[in-house]
């Protein structure tokens, strides 16, 4: 692929996210809503694989358009493979395989440069195909809410976080490493707590002994616009994978991310990728496995 042909995509990709942020809300909460399955952040069908990064966000608006109830992807050769067939006239999804390889040139050398490439691939939706086993359409059974809010609870204490609770602000302090949230009788429901709480532990997993990301951004920055990014959307991810609809109380940052990313095309795309870093060292290990897709599906 050339420089000129990932550019394209990246600017491609950007300018969806850029036109469903300019219509007042978030992708990575828009697609809650009735006739979506909740419960889970979108898989393949076949290889039962997470996907991650900018992929959650692409399948997440094809499914709210889309009017899908399942978060169930897979490729044409997936589908053959498994005895059925995508309908006629279906239109799929693209999404992305990024990774680095090191060439042939650099193969002996002790350290060997790599080459980064991005590959896109075209996916659908269960609801696209026809013929599928019950093995691939099979949809994981929701538990009550009040199970998922107390797994949600443990996800938190599991952090071992430094958490305060009191007064009327809710942030993460580097320099003390702590997270400073309202007594929980200050948020009007349980979810609005849970998501601010994972919101300030993805701030909390950026410090420099954790995942080491910059955290010294002044407010009004791009480069703090960034980070409140990627802390939205690990919240959203996190929230995703415990089957509790995410919900986003940051829209005055909207200007800021379209700024953002209408100046720099891969803002979104390493957003994402950090958003999936954070959400897997928030999750527990048997629940945080977004891991890139691997070489089988690609060439699918």
């Amino acid at each position: 692929m050339t420089d000129r042909t990932r550019a394209d995509l990246h600017q491609e990709t950007t300018d969806r996210i850029i036109a469903e942020l300019e219509k007042g809300y978030a992708p990575w909460v828009q697609p809650w809503t009735n006739t979506m399955t909740s419960g889970s952040l979108p898989r393949n069908a076949t290889t039962e694989s997470r996907y991650s990064g900018i992929n959650v966000i692409l399948l997440w608006i094809a499914g709210q358009t889309g009017g899908f109830r399942a978060q169930r992807w897979l490729t044409y050769r997936q589908a053959e493979k498994l005895g059925g067939n995508v309908r006629k006239g279906e239109k799929g999804t693209t999404v992305f395989y990024a990774n680095r390889f090191v060439p042939k040139s650099q193969a002996e050398r002790d350290d060997p440069k790599t080459i980064a490439f991005l590959k896109r691939y075209t996916v659908f939706n269960i609801e696209q195909c026809d013929g599928l086993p019950e093995s691939a359409c099979e949809v994981p059974t929701s538990t009550p809410l009040a199970e998922r809010h107390e797994a949600a609870e443990a996800v938190i204490a599991a952090t071992k976080a430094d958490i305060r609770f009191g007064g009327n602000k809710a942030f993460y302090a580097p320099t003390l490493d702590y997270i400073a949230l309202p007594q929980r009788e200050a948020f009007a429901e349980q979810p609005a707590f849970l998501n601010t709480a994972f919101h300030e532990l993805a701030h909390w997993s950026g410090a420099e002994h954790r995942l080491a990301r910059d955290l010294s951004n002044r407010f009004g920055t791009h480069g703090y616009g960034a980070e409140e990014l990627v802390a939205e959307m690990t919240a959203a991810f996190v929230m995703a994978e415990l089957g509790i609809a995410p919900r986003s109380d940051h829209a005055s940052y909207i200007g800021s991310w379209l700024a953002l990313m209408k100046e720099d095309k891969r803002a979104i795309f390493t957003a994402a990728r950090l958003a999936t870093e954070a959400a897997n060292f928030i999750l527990p290990p048997d629940e945080a496995a977004m891991q890139p897709m691997d070489a089988e599906l690609v060439a699918a």
